[in-house]
């Protein structure tokens, strides 16, 4: 049955050749859509995921990092007291202005970490040294950002919220979900940057012990400070993602263009194949009189449809690759994790084999006295 399935196939290639463009397309879209939402949705909980903290600890109802209600810093006191914790330092995300050349400004987030720790400061720094931002007025910007800033160079002096501020170091792909650029600096000096009230903070970061219960911390940290949410990392990436997620409406949009392309690629190969068994209805009529079953007809079939998906997916993760090679950046990341990959190929596999349904009928009506005619 597979050598009929596959010399069907290569006596038309043209048919052959569109049913493989539309599981091919199929595929590309379920990985470059996937990724890009996956890439995005990722950078909502960057400064968590990156923060180096094992424990949040915030205002009530807190639901995003970067959208942060002022809490007291010296919470920061009554959690350092408690045995299994390490480290527990103020945090602040808030929002300023940053002065550009020409007069104008732009708006900033401006992240203030404590030392001497530094717990939350910048990450992946391409020029200078994350802990530059201890030198006086020192801030932290990205490459990527530079065009928004003016295309600061180190050791320029600029102005955020009326203070001076003096770029130190670069980083490259510190990018959040808004259109914001992230600042990097002390905590004392982000105070001043975006005028915050004496005492005032936006999250404790904590750092556990080697071997520490984190929800054992966590639950402890909520007996001290009944008034504050208490998230570990993990929890508070997650639930970052879910604000965005509910708020904005990306999960429906993604999928439904996904959605859209599987039933492109549906129709595409469905229609390809029955037009297949169409022009070849009295070979098929002669395959039933001399004995042929449904059943081994259904075989044929579905040999032709997982045939047409494995060299659909073979093609079409190397064109993904070539996309998210050529595409991908920090603005707009297409992240493709391995779930993704094999999901998608499982996917067009089942498109395939749903798209030999219809032929299949069609077989079923064939009458054996039609290879007489």
């Amino acid at each position: 049955m597979w050598g009929i399935a596959t010399k069907t196939l290569k006596a038309d290639p043209w048919k052959c050749l569109m049913a493989l463009l539309g599981l091919t397309f199929t595929l590309v879209l379920m990985n470059v859509q996937g990724g890009l939402f996956i890439g995005l949705i990722r950078k909502v909980s960057l400064m968590v995921d990156y923060g180096d903290a094992d424990i949040w600890v915030g205002h009530r109802r807190m639901h995003n990092v970067d959208f942060a209600e002022d809490i007291p810093a010296a919470w920061a006191n009554r959690i350092r007291a408690l045995p299994d914790v390490e480290t527990a330092a103020p945090y602040l995300i808030g929002w300023s202005s940053i002065t550009v050349p020409g007069g104008g400004r732009e708006a900033v987030v401006v992240v203030g970490a404590e030392p001497p720790e530094l717990l939350g400061n910048a990450w992946n720094v391409v020029r200078g040294n994350p802990r530059d931002v201890l030198r006086p007025d020192g801030i932290t910007v990205d490459v990527y950002e530079l065009p928004k800033l003016g295309w600061p160079r180190i050791g320029e002096v600029r102005e955020i919220g009326g203070k001076r501020a003096r770029i130190v170091a670069y980083t490259r792909g510190v990018m959040g979900f808004l259109v914001a650029p992230y600042v990097f600096t002390t905590f004392s000096r982000a105070a001043r940057f975006c005028r915050k009230p004496p005492g005032a903070c936006s999250y404790i970061l904590v750092r556990a012990r080697p071997g520490a219960d984190l929800r054992a911390l966590c639950d402890q940290i909520r007996l001290r400070i009944p008034e504050a949410d208490v998230y570990t990392r993990g929890e508070y990436s997650r639930l970052s993602v879910d604000f965005w997620m509910r708020r904005t409406g990306l999960g429906i949009s993604f999928g439904a263009a996904t959605l859209l392309g599987m039933l492109v690629g549906l129709s595409i190969v469905a229609q390809t194949m029955y037009a297949s068994v169409l022009d070849r209805m009295p070979e098929f009529a002669a395959l039933k009189a001399m004995g042929i079953r449904n059943r081994d007809l259904a075989i044929v079939l579905l040999a032709q449809a997982l045939f047409l998906a494995l060299i659909a997916c073979c093609v079409g993760m190397v064109v993904v690759g070539g996309i998210q090679w050529a595409f991908s950046t920090p603005r707009a990341p297409i992240w493709i994790p391995w779930w993704l990959s094999v999901g998608s190929c499982l996917a067009v596999v089942l498109v395939a084999l749903a798209s030999a349904i219809p032929p299949y009928m069609k077989l079923r009506q064939v009458d054996p006295m039609l290879a007489l005619q």
